[in-house]
């Protein structure tokens, strides 16, 4: 890779994509299955800046999980600070399903959930906390957003920041396709300085090429679009975008590639509203079930939720 263009490329078997940030050094790290390689600009006297040096040892310290649930084409997420002598975690957007296998990877990796997380009260599956807290894990605290109406052990609001290690999450409300989605923004936090933003796990309102449809739960385009724009794409290019699902076995994308690449949001917010009316959509297949479900916690024994926001 010496002497290639600046910017931020992405690998993915012999695909390639350069965006616009552009300076002239390299380094690289590993998201999932994707090599990210970023050439960044150097100082004069030839070495990172601080803030680039802050990054690369925030990817290596991160321990990150990404793994898929088929019915629903559903990625759900485990983050960790290797370097974190309690071994704690969180977990983003658990299914049901595939509860027993999370929980075994999780053991396996010698982890101890604190949070489980979802980005919204989703329609396309059962949620995987309640199962993960009271079957396994029985010190996990189930996260939803407050305006969501949903049952949860925290919930949370925009601006809130959850943490494990020395890893900070940062929550963006970020509505549209659901009254309650949120993202949820990365940063490492050693020495209480925050680097800038890691990664981003967007749930289902920034897909990739794509985003969430609007018809249903309090769903609203222009709301949707305004999200995206203020809330995720004021976001540094490189950042990583980690989305609740792919239906292409995609497995990340970037921000930088979104604002370019993605064909719905590239679009007028006029035309993004024309575009998503015209949709006609089938109704969710799993909706009637789930949803009920979602609302409290994945069980419908859940005990009354305690509101730590």
């Amino acid at each position: 890779l010496r002497g290639t263009t600046p910017g931020v490329y992405l690998f993915r078997t012999h695909t390639r994509y350069l965006s616009a940030r552009y300076a002239p050094r390299w380094r690289c790290c590993r998201g999932g299955a994707t090599v990210v390689v970023v050439i960044e600009r150097e100082e004069a006297s030839g070495k990172w800046t601080s803030t680039e040096k802050k990054s690369a040892v925030a990817m290596e310290r991160l321990m990150m999980r990404q793994m898929f649930e088929a019915e629903s084409c559903t990625y759900t997420y485990v983050l960790a600070d290797r370097a974190d002598e309690r071994h704690e975690c969180v977990v983003i957007d658990p299914v049901d399903l595939t509860a027993a296998r999370d929980a075994e990877v999780i053991r396996d990796l010698d982890l101890q959930p604190t949070l489980l997380l979802n980005t919204h009260v989703h329609a396309d599956h059962v949620t995987g906390t309640g199962v993960l807290k009271t079957e396994y894990f029985q010190g996990a605290k189930s996260v939803l957003a407050k305006v969501s109406g949903g049952r949860a052990d925290v919930h949370v609001a925009h601006g809130e920041v959850l943490r494990f290690g020395a890893f900070e999450l940062e929550v963006r409300a970020t509505p549209g396709h659901t009254a309650g989605c949120v993202s949820y923004v990365l940063y490492n936090a050693v020495g209480g300085a925050r680097s800038p933003p890691l990664m981003v796990f967007t749930g289902d309102a920034l897909l990739i090429r794509g985003c969430g449809r609007t018809d249903f739960q309090q769903g609203d385009s222009r709301q949707l679009y305004r999200s995206v724009h203020s809330q995720l794409f004021s976001l540094p290019d490189a950042t990583l975008v980690y989305p609740a699902h792919d239906y292409k076995g995609r497995m990340m994308t970037t921000i930088g590639e979104e604002r370019l690449l993605n064909p719905r949001l590239t679009k007028s917010e006029e035309e993004f509203v024309r575009v998503m009316s015209e949709l006609n959509l089938p109704y969710p297949q799993k909706i009637d079930a789930s949803l009920p479900l979602n609302l409290v916690c994945g069980l419908y024994e859940e005990n009354t939720p305690v509101d730590a926001a």
